[in-house]
């Protein structure tokens, strides 16, 4: 498995120190406003685009190597990371330019296998972009570049909070970009399309669970339409249908929670899913009911994947035990994590759930002066 097993950054945001810091199969992240839950997402949509070779563009996005640094360039000079999955690590340590960006100071990969031993490749320094890929299509150490490229690639941030009209989840999409869910559910139809044809289980289950919390919802319709009559190319909408009618109404017909619930129920459900999934706030929009639906989906997937889940939600933790939170709090200015034990709060789990102990505030996390 390809799962993170601890990770440690330094200097990323708010997060001035995480020191191995260990992940299990769900990770139910709750804090304050601010605290730095969304950082910690963050420092993975960053390694997605560090490693496709897009660390500058993203550096740039984020309003230069001084808005992502502790404190600044004036308090912390490097930014570095250290991440274990299977026999694997991949570490990094990055250096601010005068022009803004980041340089490697260091990149390296670290591989520990009962008959090889210990290797240590380094991927060198001075590079403004990861060498992982170079390194993969034939370097020295190429078997275990391509195993972390293709690991760190997999782990999938979730986001899908744009269901404005233009929205891609809304529009047309080819009906051969199925190979996976995009991280905004952007290709979500062709997606969904293909699955009806190629796991029609699972499709079956994944209509079945969003008719739990939208009873109104019967199918999908799919008319796939070619783009001209010399092209093979086709484009399916998602075109949907109510119960006891045949008539098509559009994706703009459903309402923007009922939109984000289908994006999460097929993220969650999809059949050959990612080894590692990350979500930030999925309870935006969504109907109570429709949250405690979500949290048995995520628990359930947690079986089948890792799951990184950042929530403020009252119903969506009551259906998390206390062993799966991570307090995110701040303190001194700094982002600190803090896993809980069951045992600590067993008195109080004989009278309340893990929601209300959240809401009366006796798990910390709350906003303090």
């Amino acid at each position: 498995m390809n799962q993170i097993r601890n990770l440690t950054i330094r200097g990323f945001k708010s997060i001035k120190s995480l020191e191995s810091f260990n992940l299990y199969d769900l990770n139910v992240l709750i804090g304050a406003n601010g605290a730095g839950k969304s950082n910690f997402v963050s420092f993975f949509r960053m390694l997605n685009e560090m490693v496709e070779q897009r660390l500058q563009v993203w550096t740039q996005k984020q309003g230069g190597a001084d808005r992502i640094l502790s404190f600044g360039i004036k308090e912390t000079q490097q930014f570095s990371a250290g991440i274990r999955f299977g026999l694997n690590e991949y570490d990094i340590i990055l250096e601010p330019t005068a022009e803004g960006g980041f340089i490697f100071s260091r990149e390296q990969l670290y591989f520990s296998g009962p008959h090889f031993g210990i290797t240590r490749p380094s991927l060198g320094s001075g590079h403004k972009e990861s060498n992982l890929k170079k390194e993969m299509k034939g370097g020295v150490s190429a078997n275990v570049a391509s195993y972390c490229f293709n690991s760190i690639s997999a782990w999938k941030v979730f986001h899908v909070h744009d269901t404005s009209e233009t929205a891609g989840v809304k529009r047309q999409g080819s009906t051969h970009d199925y190979a996976y869910l995009r991280s905004d559910a952007s290709n979500l139809a062709p997606f969904l399309f293909q699955l009806s044809k190629n796991f029609p289980e699972t499709y079956q289950q994944i209509r079945k669970t969003i008719s739990l919390a939208v009873p109104f919802f019967d199918d999908f319709i799919w008319k796939p339409q070619k783009l001209s009559s010399d092209s093979d190319e086709e484009q399916v909408r998602l075109l949907w249908r109510q119960q006891g009618s045949d008539y098509p109404l559009w994706p703009s017909q459903l309402s923007d929670g009922t939109i984000r619930f289908i994006c999460l129920v097929t993220a969650l459900l999809q059949p050959q899913p990612p080894s590692t999934i990350i979500i930030d706030e999925p309870e935006l929009g969504l109907h109570p009911y429709a949250i405690t639906l979500l949290g048995a989906l995520i628990r359930s997937a947690s079986k089948r994947m890792q799951i990184i889940v950042s929530t403020q939600s009252v119903p969506l933790l009551n259906e998390f035990s206390i062993e799966d939170l991570v307090v995110v709090e701040r303190k001194e200015g700094g982002t600190i994590f803090n896993r809980l034990s069951q045992d600590e709060f067993k008195t109080w789990l004989e009278d309340y759930s893990v929601g209300e102990l959240w809401e009366k505030n006796i798990l910390g996390g709350r906003p303090e002066k």
